[in-house]
């Protein structure tokens, strides 16, 4: 016992030299803090002073962990863009610097996960796995990092992969008035690249709660989830988000396209995104131009589009395809922000409110629509019908307005529109249901070669479901032909429209007693 101070003695000696020790090779990190002021705020922007060393586009932290976009870089302040819940800031609040752009995770774990624009999980399944991080906003491929469009992006659709094909890294349009069936069409080309190796991206821009729930139903119901990623933008949503939300989703689609995957996107739709940027450009006092849209809105949906490539085999070989959506009013398509869509990408699809409200769907006016790739891209076996096609289609539209005045019309006038009436038949489709390229290959066969022109239009329905059902018995070396031939031999021809004229049998009218069979 006698032993124990001098033990604590000694433990307090050495304690006391490594203080000593410690207090003398100490170096402090110090680690420099730029801190400003909101002077004002106002929906969706803040001006901030104090902060000298800032950078265009640098992610700047607000109280409560609210963040914002420098964009206006100006003298004596700077306008941010909020990315959050801005009615929590006031005037006077501290603004901190990040050093860093806009960036989101990107990776397989975010594979049928529901997201915003910020990374943060919509979906109720708990946090997103964080792995790479990419900057939204990245330069295009260069042109030499490019390769030709050559193979073709399926959508399920007769009336696109037959007339306006789509190919692996194009940009094709789709335009049209509100409740057309643009967002049907891009859910039933996501829909239909289940067991493609396709993965794709939805990014809703500013959308109503209940059209995005609707969309998510049916990519739960159709099993299309495990391969997709859905960046969602509500319409009550600040309008910066609205605007980072396609760079986001293209810089999660540009990560699995760099690992030689092909990827589809979709933005639905871009008139929301330019509204949401004109929105926050006269809020930053910029110079309004054409329709109050800013000077470079041309821009701003020109660098996001020309990141959609296909790239070089020495790079992977990924490709990137876009399906931006924009919304026309009154069949107006000459107007500003669709002009500039139609001029940045390679075609253009465009739905008709005429064709909708005859029951024509999809209602593509194949007049007015058309893919400055695709043909490059397409399958023989759809090149060998497609000229028929698109002649007789054209034919009978010319003719079908003067039918309806009543003329008489001679008997081949009348057989090219009872021609034109089933191709328009066959070109019809429900929503959500994708037609497979064999079954497709066997309606458009059969159509070009007249048979179902003796089908009463009122058993069109039903004659065409049975080739469909019918091609089920296409061998599958044809099949395998059909796929990966330069060309459709004569013999794999015959054999489709053999299968077809014994499908449609059943549909063709009795003769007339007295009359030849």
């Amino acid at each position: 016992m006698s032993k124990s101070p001098d033990i604590l003695q000694g433990v307090f000696d050495r304690a006391f030299a490594g203080i000593s020790r410690g207090r003398e090779t100490f170096a402090p990190q110090l680690a420099p803090r730029e801190v400003g002021t909101i002077t004002s705020i106002s929906t969706g922007i803040a001006r901030v002073s104090g902060l000298p060393g800032v950078g265009f586009e640098e992610l700047v932290k607000f109280p409560g962990g609210v963040f914002g976009i420098a964009f206006n870089v100006d003298e004596d302040e700077i306008g941010v863009v909020l990315l959050g819940e801005y009615w929590y800031l006031h005037a006077g609040d501290e603004v901190e610097r990040t050093g860093r752009v806009m960036d989101v995770a990107v990776g397989d774990g975010l594979l049928g996960r529901v997201i915003d624009p910020l990374g943060r999980p919509l979906d109720g399944h708990g946090s997103v796995p964080a792995g790479e991080r990419l900057p939204i906003e990245r330069p295009a491929a260069s042109i030499m990092d490019r390769a030709p469009v050559t193979v073709p992006l399926q959508t399920g659709l007769k009336v696109i992969d037959a007339l306006i094909p789509i190919g692996r890294g194009q940009r094709e349009l789709i335009l049209g008035d509100r409740q057309t069936g643009k967002t049907a069409m891009a859910i039933d080309t996501i829909l239909n690249q289940q067991g493609q190796d396709v993965v794709c991206v939805y990014c809703a821009i500013g959308q109503r709660a209940s059209a995005v729930a609707k969309a998510l139903a049916v990519l739960r119901e159709k099993g299309a989830m495990d391969y997709t990623v859905v960046v969602v933008t509500e319409g009550n949503d600040p309008p910066g988000l609205a605007y980072i939300a396609p760079y986001v989703a293209t810089s999660i689609a540009e990560h699995f396209m760099e690992r030689g995957r092909d990827v589809l996107i979709v933005y639905d739709d871009l008139t929301h995104h330019a509204r949401a940027y004109r929105e926050l450009s006269l809020l930053l006092r910029r110079p309004p131009g054409r329709e109050a849209f800013p000077g470079d809105i041309f821009y701003i949906h020109s660098r996001l589009l020309e990141r959609a490539t296909h790239l070089r085999k020495e790079l992977g070989g990924g490709s990137l395809t876009a399906l931006p959506i924009i919304e026309t009013e009154a069949q107006n398509i000459s107007a500003y922000i669709p002009t500039n869509l139609i001029s940045i990408t390679d075609g253009q699809i465009y739905l008709s409110p005429s064709l909708f409200e005859l029951g024509v769907l999809p209602a593509v006016d194949v007049g007015k629509s058309v893919s400055r790739v695709g043909g490059k891209a397409q399958r023989a076996a759809y090149r060998a019908v497609a000229g028929d096609l698109k002649l007789g289609y054209a034919q009978f539209e010319e003719l079908e307005t003067f039918a309806r005045f009543g003329a008489r019309l001679d008997e081949d006038t009348r057989k090219i529109i009872e021609h034109g009436r089933r191709i328009r038949a066959c070109l019809k489709q429900p929503e959500f249901a994708p037609v497979s390229v064999p079954a497709q290959i066997a309606v458009l066969l059969a159509v070009t070669t007249g048979l179902f022109d003796p089908v009463p239009m009122d058993q069109m329905k039903d004659a065409e479901q049975a080739v469909r059902e019918a091609a089920a018995e296409i061998q599958a070396k044809v099949c395998a032909r059909i796929e990966t031939a330069a060309k459709l031999n004569d013999e794999d021809r015959k054999a489709i429209i053999e299968i077809a004229r014994q499908a449609l049998a059943r549909f063709r009218p009795e003769p007339e007693p007295g009359e030849k069979s």
